[in-house]
């Protein structure tokens, strides 16, 4: 990696402060935010980025809270994903949120690697992780991944580029209708954590949320969810240590036996979490059974583009809603 200066900031006012301008986006990568440091080191050594400058977070108090209040969480970006997983009142009331923390990597990468990490990881497409590989993601012309080797990529949302979001606790915590809190020099905005993820289409192609370059994440809040069950269920080619091919986030709300309310995020086949309003307002007031299983698979999958090496990725979404299903419904 090429050297930087390593800053400890005391206040997150130093921090914004430190940050460039809201417009200056060709000096984004000029000042970078060091949390669990997970993703960013490796894109140091691999010479991804090369910051005049590295801020590291840990060093301002306040962002490390964990807070619970009658079912409302709120959630400092520095909280471990370990934390979310081992707490036992997390897994009573919002199940899919501490299942996704625990779903992530391994046991070190969890007692390191952060919420505000985790959500604003870069692409783990190979093609965006090589050195030499100038694709559109890193500025160039063309997603290379589009014509190439396209195992891991996006089935839907893609284009022009066709990664897809590498976060296991984005799906479970846009299911559980989250916000995040954004921190600049002008102050704070709140933007629902389902809007704070961008589509390739949707602005700069070369990032995947709304954060400008003068913006921070200070912390995640998690509304209650009273009267709802939640599961996250990921399939990986290893059992840890690696990213979802598949992800489901599902939660319902059962009265009688059927589906009064349902929330759908598939991780794993899109850019951004994807959610799936046509499946959940087809599984209201219906019994879950093979066909509403089925149906509910049709419809979440339903406008997918599969390139040449990743069609598996469009039964396997489809068997994990059923498992999901299944699960929350005891059948």
């Amino acid at each position: 990696m090429k050297s930087f200066e390593f800053i400890a900031p005391r206040t997150l006012d130093q921090v914004v402060e430190l940050l460039p301008g809201p417009r200056d986006l060709k000096a984004r990568d000029r000042v970078k935010l060091l949390a669990g440091g997970q993703d960013l080191l490796g894109e140091l050594k691999e010479y991804l980025v090369a910051p005049e400058q590295v801020l590291n977070l840990k060093t301002v108090p306040g962002l490390s809270t964990f807070a619970e209040r009658d079912s409302n969480y709120e959630v400092g970006a520095l909280v471990t994903l370990a934390e979310l997983e081992q707490s036992a009142t997390l897994r009573r009331t919002h199940a899919m949120v501490a299942e996704a923390a625990g779903a992530v990597g391994s046991v070190q990468i969890r007692n390191q690697g952060t919420v505000g990490g985790n959500l604003c990881q870069r692409p783990r497409c190979w093609y965006y992780r090589h050195e030499q590989a100038v694709c559109i993601k890193k500025g160039g012309s063309e997603c290379f991944a589009y014509g190439g080797l396209n195992k891991y990529n996006a089935i839907l949302g893609g284009g022009p580029s066709y990664i897809v979001h590498p976060s296991d606790l984005a799906p479970a915590l846009v299911a559980a209708g989250a916000s995040a809190t954004i921190r600049s020099k002008k102050g704070e905005r709140t933007v629902e954590l389902e809007r704070f993820f961008t589509l390739p289409s949707e602005g700069a192609v070369t990032r995947e949320n709304v954060l400008a370059p003068d913006e921070v994440l200070v912390r995640v809040d998690i509304p209650a969810m009273a009267g709802w069950t939640s599961t996250y269920m990921k399939f990986r080619e290893r059992s840890s240590y690696d990213f979802a091919l598949a992800a489901v986030a599902l939660a319902l709300r059962m009265e009688g036996g059927r589906i009064a309310e349902a929330r759908l995020v598939l991780g794993g086949v899109a850019p951004i979490p994807w959610r799936c309003e046509k499946a959940e307002k087809a599984l209201v007031g219906r019994k879950v059974d093979a066909k509403i299983c089925a149906l509910a698979g049709k419809l979440a999958l339903e406008g997918a583009e599969p390139l040449a090496h990743n069609a598996y990725k469009l039964p396997l979404a489809q068997g994990l809603i059923t498992k999901a299903l299944r699960k929350l419904a005891g059948t």
